[in-house]
């Protein structure tokens, strides 16, 4: 008999397959007690084991490329930090094995992250991951993973470590679904940049019985479990017209009565580049420039290796539009040199702008590194300042962009509730503003962005979110500057044709969303999205928002 489930949807498409679940295994070592002359051996056994899965994870980084490989060179830098290695050592010379040192070291560090607050609960399943695969090579069993098969399936887990998401092969695994994660998760955003549809946040998705049919919708967050004939065949006709609509739609974004919107790509560096070009996007609308910082956490990389990095993905948008995010550290991306090792919680302390504030010297290199790269370029630069909160932080980066001789237009990025409170009076300092609505939203309902059981929180659909949007886009129309949202709100169709009625003149998002958000925009007038937008408005929880603006924009 069908029923249905819902879940969060993070990646478009629809899949249709039987039930494969991830392998688990029991990776908790015995605790027994070691000779102390034992010590020293078993401090070798844990330093090549770390070293061995800190190389695994580079290899698969490199061979996924792109976003996967910042997100996995990350991962094994916590493998290798120096304090749980340390940790580890100590616990071995007072008699632990390798293993059990492994074990409860990262379990210390777990407890800290968990509850360091906003954004570190991904962390900490990242982190879990990487203890599983430490763990595993020292007891010599194999680390649980992606079942073996070879027939196409929907795949079911707890969640998924971004070492398995990195390396799915779209040709078996049809899509996926987890109990935990949110929107803005490694896992959602890898899914989004294979093109895998997704769902996540789906309580109760472990007790599907492996073999189970389910269609997975990953745009409503719909499961559909023994969907029946008719349920199967409208699922598979809407994604076959949707196929076709993407393939029809070509060129800059544009409402159907040639309301331009300029779309434009979600990028961590280079290597995230081809896949831009090819989604046809028009340019850049955030360039997130931390994942070449986050390369060694102990010192900032040279001028020269960042006007290198840079020049690369400039150079690929001729008389394009690149903007780029200054280092945004702190919180989840903790940098040695440059953010404190100690405070109660991160993401509310020094973070963003703060940190570099701090460092003028940080910040004036990497300025400068973008001035230089820039040079001879018909690029059109454009360069923002993260966790901007009042006039007074837009006015401190506005004047060190001058300082630096940077010839650019220069933006404050809102994701605090002030600035979309104040953006008028930000504005009067800097030229631009983009929305950056995870953290937007984190930070208006008290939501960590990582956290599954608030979700719905974090759902971009909430009118309070769509407030603060319409605050900020009417404010920059009062002034006459653009107003973007580079958050991954804009990779929603359906939503992004809302925030082009709120006002908003730019959407970003990752290559992949391109096209479904360029074909749908194409299918109404400025005026139904903005009668959208009210409608969406005017409810008063998320999911009656989406119902509205779909009504208005079928027409019912």
């Amino acid at each position: 008999m069908e029923t249905t489930l819902r879940g969060v949807g993070v990646s478009h498409g629809v899949a249709i397959g039987e039930v494969r679940h991830m392998g688990t295994a029991v990776l908790e070592p015995p605790a027994k007690q070691i000779p102390v002359e034992e010590a020293e051996r078993e401090q070798g056994r844990a330093r090549q084991a770390v070293e061995a899965v800190a190389a695994d994870l580079i290899a698969r980084g490199n061979l996924a490329g792109g976003e996967a490989q910042h997100v996995l060179e990350a991962q094994a830098m916590m493998a290798q930090d120096p304090e749980l290695m340390a940790d580890v050592e100590r616990r071995i010379a007072v008699g632990s094995t390798a293993e059990r040192a492994v074990y409860d070291a990262f379990a210390a560090y777990r407890a800290l992250l968990a509850n360091a607050g906003e954004y570190l609960a991904g962390r900490v399943a990242d982190l879990d991951d990487v203890r599983n695969r430490i763990v595993a090579r020292l007891l010599g069993v194999p680390m649980p993973g992606v079942p073996d098969s070879d027939e196409p399936y929907v795949l079911i887990a707890r969640d998924l470590a971004p070492a398995d998401t990195a390396l799915l092969d779209p040709a078996l695994v049809l899509g996926f679904v987890t109990e935990e994660g949110g929107p803005t998760s490694h896992s959602a955003i890898l899914a989004r940049a294979l093109g895998v549809p997704a769902v996540v946040a789906l309580p109760g998705a472990g007790e599907l019985a492996e073999g189970t049919v389910v269609a997975v919708d990953g745009s409503t967050g719909e499961i559909f479990v023994e969907p029946s004939a008719e349920k199967r065949a409208e699922m598979e006709s809407a994604a076959a017209a949707r196929k076709a609509a993407l393939s029809a739609s070509s060129g800059p974004g544009a409402t159907s009565d040639g309301h331009r919107v300029p779309l434009l790509a979600n990028v961590g560096g280079p290597g995230d580049v081809p896949a831009a070009v090819e989604a046809g996007a028009e340019g850049v609308g955030l360039f997130r420039t931390e994942f070449l910082f986050l390369d060694d956490s102990t010192q900032a990389p040279s001028e020269e290796k960042q006007v290198a990095a840079y020049r690369a993905v400039l150079e690929a948008f001729p008389e394009g539009r690149v903007v780029v995010r200054v280092l945004d550290a702190g919180a989840d991306k903790p940098l040695d040199f440059l953010t404190p090792a100690d405070e109660p919680n991160p993401a509310l302390g020094v973070r963003g702008l703060r940190s570099l504030l701090d460092h003028p010297d940080v910040l004036r290199t990497q300025l400068t590194a973008l001035s230089k790269a820039a040079q001879g370029l018909p690029v059109h630069l454009e360069v923002m300042a993260p966790m901007v909160a009042d006039r007074a932080d837009a006015k401190a980066f506005a004047d060190a962009c001058r300082e630096a001789g940077l010839q650019a237009k220069f933006g404050a990025m809102v994701e605090i509730p002030s600035a979309a409170l104040r953006a008028r009076s930000i504005l009067r300092e800097v030229e631009f503003l983009s929305l950056g609505t995870n953290d937007l939203a984190q930070y208006t309902f008290a939501a960590d962005r990582q956290v599954g059981a608030v979700s719905r929180l974090q759902d971009p659909w909430q009118p309070a979110l769509l407030d603060l949007v319409a605050l900020s886009a009417e404010a920059a129309r009062a002034e006459g500057r653009s107003c973007g949202v580079c958050g991954e709100a804009a990779s929603d169709p359906l939503l992004a044709c809302v925030l082009v009625g709120l006002g908003v003149t730019s959407l970003s998002m990752g290559a992949a969303s391109i096209p479904y958000v360029r074909a749908t925009l194409a299918k109404y007038t400025l005026a139904q999205c903005e009668r959208a937008a009210s409608a969406a408005r005017a409810a008063d929880s998320a999911e009656e928002a989406r119902v509205a603006a779909q009504m208005v924009l079928s027409g019912e």
